[in-house]
């Protein structure tokens, strides 16, 4: 697992243009975290919900918000939140993703979009929560933090309220889609009664996540028989899927809580692989190095087609300073999931500060798959601008800080590198192009480029050659 402040930022899926172009803005947080591990569990899990939805699964962005709040949400962009604290109080994998295929219902139903059934102090909350969604997948260290921590802020304490035929319908959407996916309804439901006493509660003491989706027994009551006299109530979860909702539960306990509480949560006498997988996280987080390398390499003597395990070898010697060791690991987790960006980006990070001259062109050849994988990772462009430099290639450093910019929504920024940019690179090269589409983009046309150079031309002081008389 990594923190948004010093790894990768993740893109995984295609954010709307409209968003983009409402919010270009959009910076990025700190509470957002990143786990491959973690993320391709749930995008497994909900990928058959979405499509039982009509929904393209490569088109919702899951985030993972590293609050201890219970909370989720669903708003513009198709993007879909969910607090690791939900995620900490779900008993089984079907509760979790009882509230996915509620809040992909949202999605489904464009409850995101529907400006005119939203009250004045509505509109304000979800622009806010928006903002904060997008910025969370960009990569600077602030802004959708203070965002998503404050939108409750944003219009007046009702208007936080979901219009209660828009919870129901959610519900509804995201029960049916279970059921035409095959599989149970059970846990949204289980869910929502686990938490039947919100609803008594005043604003100020709910769960967030039960002030805007505001509970009641009646709402649950209407959706019980949906759930119930369904097909596929009966079905449960799957032996695999209970072992990875528990590893997906120690690993966000170990990362989150201070290695003492994982260590007493799971305790030597516990010899299942969570366990032992959160007790090496807890070790090397609480200093123990050679502790934790020992306690990663018993679980990869097991599984050592695991990229995970390697994953987190590679990461706990690079936080140790031995980058050149790491690089090892991190070449080997590569190797078993070459479809994994985050997992280039450790690699060529390790590549970089390992001291080898010769590691930054094959840094660099990881660091240019993480991004035609996900382009917009912004931590994987803002290393490639800094290989790139070590090369001496300033063009194409440049032009990776435009792509940096660019990928977090930074207009002006971008376009002032890819100016910079275009006038070091080979004209008509591949590079130049790109560098031509992100000026391009900003609404610049190639008059105006050509007066631009025209203008920088008179502004540069004649050069006076000698006559060879």
């Amino acid at each position: 697992m990594s923190w948004l402040s010093r790894t990768a930022t993740r893109a995984a899926a295609v954010l709307s243009a409209a968003a983009l172009a409402l919010f270009p803005q959009a910076a990025s947080a700190q509470n957002l975290i990143r786990d491959t591990e973690i993320e391709g569990i749930i995008h497994d899990w909900s990928e058959p919900v979405f499509v039982a939805m009509g929904l393209e699964p490569d088109e919702i962005t899951i985030l993972l918000v590293n609050d201890q709040d219970l909370n989720a949400f669903a708003t513009r962009g198709r993007i879909l939140g969910l607090n690791t604290g939900l995620i900490m109080r779900t008993r089984t994998p079907n509760e979790l993703l009882g509230v996915i295929a509620h809040e992909g219902g949202h999605i489904k139903n464009r409850h995101t979009l529907r400006d005119g059934a939203q009250s004045a102090g509505m509109q304000p909350f979800l622009m806010t929560m928006a903002l904060g969604a997008l910025a969370a997948v960009a990569g600077a260290p602030d802004a959708a933090a203070v965002l998503l921590a404050n939108s409750q802020y944003f219009g007046t304490l009702s208007a936080l309220r979901y219009m209660q035929g828009q919870e129901g319908e959610a519900d509804v959407t995201g029960a049916r889609a279970l059921e035409r996916a095959g599989l149970s309804g059970r846990g949204l439901l289980a869910f929502f009664e686990n938490f039947r006493s919100q609803e008594v509660f005043s604003e100020a003491r709910r769960f967030p996540y039960f002030r805007s989706h505001p509970l009641s027994s009646q709402r649950i009551e209407q959706l019980r028989p949906i759930v119930t006299q369904a097909e596929h109530y009966g079905v449960v979860d799957t032996p695999v899927q209970m072992a990875e909702h528990a590893l997906v539960l120690a690993k966000i306990h170990a990362f989150m809580e201070p290695p003492i509480q994982t260590l007493r949560k799971y305790p030597e006498s516990d010899t299942s692989y969570p366990a032992r997988y959160a007790r090496a996280i807890a070790r090397y987080r609480g200093g123990e190095t050679e502790v934790a390398l020992a306690a990663v390499d018993e679980l990869l003597a097991e599984q050592p087609e695991n990229p995970f395990l390697w994953e987190l070898r590679g990461q706990i010697l690079f936080e140790e300073g031995r980058a050149a060791d790491a690089v090892e690991a991190h070449r080997k987790s590569v190797e078993l999931r070459p479809d994994a960006p985050l997992l280039h980006v450790n690699l060529a990070h390790a590549l970089l500060e390992s001291g080898r001259t010769d590691a930054v062109e094959d840094a660099i050849g990881h660091l240019k798959t993480a991004v035609s994988l996900e382009p917009e990772n912004s931590m994987a462009w803002r290393l490639l601008g800094q290989a790139y430099a070590r090369q001496g290639k300033e063009g194409e450093a440049r032009l990776a800080h435009a792509e940096l910019y660019f990928a977090v929504g930074d207009q002006q920024q971008a376009v002032q590198f890819a100016l910079r940019a275009r006038d070091m690179l080979e004209p008509g090269s591949m590079e130049w192009r790109r560098a031509m589409d992100i000026i391009l983009s900003s609404g610049a046309t190639e008059d105006d480029l050509r007066r631009l150079d025209e203008d920088t031309a008179r502004r540069r002081p004649s050069v006076i050659r000698p006559t060879g008389d």
